[in-house]
């Protein structure tokens, strides 16, 4: 596998590790990226779900992660991720009778 990706282009310009503007590593996490392709084209298992749904508030929202960084520009940059973040999990947490209920159409009147 690591021979197919040494065709990868690889960026030009170097961010210190940690930094919210360094793209996710895919390549090391390809479980997450195989499940992200498998949701996208509707073959993941249950497994493949969670995982991606986890993944993403972990890697890359980095919800858990502190916001602070360097500048104030890259701290609203991770702080903007977390949002997302945040708003994943919180959908995660709604009571799902509530969800589907509101599925339900209105009965006319």
């Amino acid at each position: 596998m690591a021979e197919s990706l040494q065709n990868v282009p690889q960026p030009r310009y170097h961010l210190p590790p940690g930094s919210p503007l360094q793209p996710f590593d895919w390549a090391s996490n390809a479980p997450y990226a195989a499940a992200v392709q498998a949701c996208y084209y509707g073959d993941a298992t249950p497994e493949q779900q969670k995982l991606v749904i986890e993944g993403t508030v972990e890697h890359l929202c980095r919800y858990y992660d502190i916001s602070f960084r360097g500048t104030d520009r890259e701290t609203s940059f991770a702080e903007g991720m977390r949002f997302v973040g945040a708003q994943l999990v919180k959908l995660t947490k709604i009571n799902r009778a509530k969800i589907l209920g509101a599925l339900k159409p209105a009965r006319p009147r």
